[in-house]
């Protein structure tokens, strides 16, 4: 096991997307008009990809059209103290195969908020780190 400065375990990148794998919520950092801007989402992992479900006109949707963000999720116990953290960088692309749409809306990814969200968009997971706050 890995510590870092500060005493955390540092985690291994499968343990990265192992843990992502455990929670439908996260956030996505991108940038909008210049500042960064930081939205909850719901997402599902595939294979080293997050998806996110949004609506085509979103300010999500526009904001992240080959652009470069930051995905970030996590899990804590306040009673115990204990945790994780992992945070993605990669780059975003919009879904516009219908191939891949078909088979996007077929993964275990539901909506959340009301409206359409018909717009897909993928986050190759090009740098994953982590940290856990042990027992």
């Amino acid at each position: 096991m890995q510590l870092d400065s500060s005493g955390l375990q540092v985690l291994s990148r499968e343990e990265c997307l192992g843990l992502l794998s455990t929670t439908p919520i996260g956030r996505i950092v991108f940038t909008d008009h210049a500042l960064p801007a930081v939205q909850p989402v719901n997402f599902h992992l595939d294979g080293h990809s997050i998806v996110i479900r949004t609506s085509t006109g979103s300010k999500l949707a526009a904001a992240t059209r080959r652009a470069v963000v930051a995905f970030e999720a996590d899990e804590f116990d306040p009673e115990l103290r204990t945790g994780w953290s992992v945070t993605a960088v990669g780059h975003a692309r919009a879904v516009t195969d219908p191939d891949e749409m078909d088979r996007l809306a077929a993964l275990p990814l539901p909506i959340w908020a009301p409206g359409s969200r018909d717009h897909y968009i993928v986050i190759d997971a090009e740098q994953v780190s982590g940290r856990r706050i042990p027992a």
